[in-house]
Parts: C-alpha cells; sequence; structure tokens
C-alpha cells in the first residue's frame, strides 16, 4: 500500500466518525450561515507571484514541524505579508489538522481559505463550505475520473474554488480533461514522499496558458519560488518553511510579486 493509499484509508474512517456524528443533512444546513465564498483568482492570476501560505504542524515526510498553538496568529502575520490565500490543512493523523482550525482562521483574517485535505466525499466538500472555506483541493491521484468529476462540481456549485493537484503527465491530462481552472503542480510524489522539484517545469507546458498554475512542495525560499516562477507558476504553496520560519510576514512578502526573468535579491523564508 503506498502513502497515498495509506492516508486515504484513515481519512475515509474519520470522515465516518464525523458523519456519524454530524448526518450530512446537518451540514448542509449550517451552509446558510456559512460567510460568502471569496474569489481567489483575482489574486492568483493578476501580476506578479502569490503566495499561498500554509497552516502546517506535521507532515508524513518530516514529522513535527511546528507546535501552532494558535493558528489565528499564523494566519494573520501571513495575512499581513500579502498572502493571496491560507491554506490550511485539516487531516487529523498524519498533519495534525482539523476543521477548528479551519474555523478559528476563517474568523481571524479576510484572506481566501483553502481546505488541504485528501478529499474523497461529498460530505467533506460540504464541511469545507460550512467552515467558512473558499477553495478546496483535489487531489487527482486519490480519485477516479468520476468522483472527480462530481466533486470538481460540487465545489464549484457551493461557490468555491477547486485546486486541482497533478502529480506526472497522465494526471494533468485528466485535470485539463476536467476544465479544471486552477491547477496544482505537486513536486512531492505521494506514493514515495520524494520531492523532485523538475516535474513542475515538464508538466506546466501540458495545461493551458491561461489556466493559473500553483507550484507546490519544494519551496525552501525566495530561490525555489523564482526558479518555479520562471518555469510558468503563478503561485507558490509553502508549508514548511514558513511555520519554521522566525518571521513568517517577512517571508511570504519576500516570495510576493516575482516575475517571470526577473532576478530577485535572494532573502525571506531560506
Amino acid at each position: 500500500m503506498s502513502v497515498l493509499d495509506d492516508i486515504v484509508v484513515g481519512v475515509r474512517d474519520d470522515l465516518e466518525r464525523r458523519r456519524a456524528a454530524v448526518p450530512a443533512a446537518d451540514v448542509r444546513a449550517a451552509l446558510a450561515d456559512a460567510p460568502a465564498p471569496r474569489d481567489p483568482m483575482p489574486h492568483l492570476s493578476g501580476g506578479g507571484s502569490s503566495v499561498i501560505a500554509e497552516v502546517k504542524r506535521r507532515s508524513p515526510s518530516k514529522g513535527h514541524l511546528a507546535e501552532i498553538p494558535d493558528p489565528t496568529a499564523l494566519a494573520r502575520a501571513y495575512a499581513a505579508g500579502g498572502a493571496a490565500a491560507i491554506s490550511v490543512l485539516t487531516e487529523e493523523r498524519r498533519f495534525g489538522g482539523s476543521l477548528a482550525d479551519l474555523v478559528a482562521v476563517r474568523a481571524a483574517v479576510d484572506v481566501p481559505l483553502l481546505r488541504k485535505d485528501f478529499v474523497v466525499d461529498d460530505y467533506q466538500v460540504l464541511e469545507a463550505r460550512a467552515a467558512g472555506a473558499d477553495l478546496v483541493l483535489l487531489i487527482v491521484a486519490a480519485l477516479a475520473d468520476d468522483d472527480l468529476r462530481r466533486l470538481h462540481d460540487l465545489v464549484r456549485e457551493l461557490g468555491m474554488t477547486p485546486l486541482v493537484e497533478v502529480h506526472d503527465a497522465e494526471e494533468t491530462t485528466r485535470a485539463v480533461d476536467l476544465g479544471a481552472g486552477l491547477v496544482g503542480v505537486n513536486a512531492r510524489n505521494l506514493k514515495t514522499l520524494e520531492v523532485h522539484p523538475g516535474v513542475f517545469a515538464e508538466l506546466a507546458p501540458l495545461v493551458p496558458a491561461e489556466t493559473p498554475l500553483v507550484a507546490e512542495s519544494g519551496v525552501t525560499g525566495v530561490a525555489d519560488a523564482q526558479a518555479y516562477v520562471d518555469a510558468g507558476a503563478r503561485a507558490v504553496l509553502v508549508g514548511e518553511a514558513l511555520v519554521r520560519h522566525g518571521d513568517p510576514t517577512g517571508a511570504v512578502a519576500a516570495m510576493t510579486g516575482l516575475r517571470a526573468g526577473v532576478p530577485t535579491e535572494i532573502g525571506g523564508a531560506r
């Protein structure tokens, strides 16, 4: 069983526990009280690079990263640095996240929020919207085509933006055929957890030029962000480098506004 398969098994178990406690009908009813969805696309398709800054306590590859006793304080620091969106990990077993983190961050900042999880069921999409998410991650590698399309359509129906994540050429073709309006290229192989930053440059040409690309994994600082921007990224999703940085506000600011082919003084997150 791959790392991804193992994670999804745990995600499904935890999902059923939540569904037993709160039926889907109750979650749907809660949508009426959720804040209106925020549109992240103007930020992610404008001039210069954008940063999706992540609230991330742990990872399967690195283990413990940061305590983050108050995710709202970190989110405010990201927002102060100009983050275009904030990614909140809600997977419990491997990443130490929760929906409670998403709810807390939503109450603290006006920045668009991404629910970062292994979404495999409609229930999770409903949860995301009820908690105030504006974007939902959909991992192509974790979903059959019918499930991917159904979840993609539901995310959009609820006014949110799907971030469709790919790792190889076959997955990229599936995302393009789906009509994904925002594609994330993850340089981390979710089956082995190895990171190959060159994957982004290989896959970027397979995506229509008008579709904003988000580079995920392998960003340790400004130099990495610049390399991704030079290869066609409109945004970088950064977690570990920011939660371990002593100045997350400055680190986000340093990776914001980069332009392809324009050398930038190296600073910020390292």
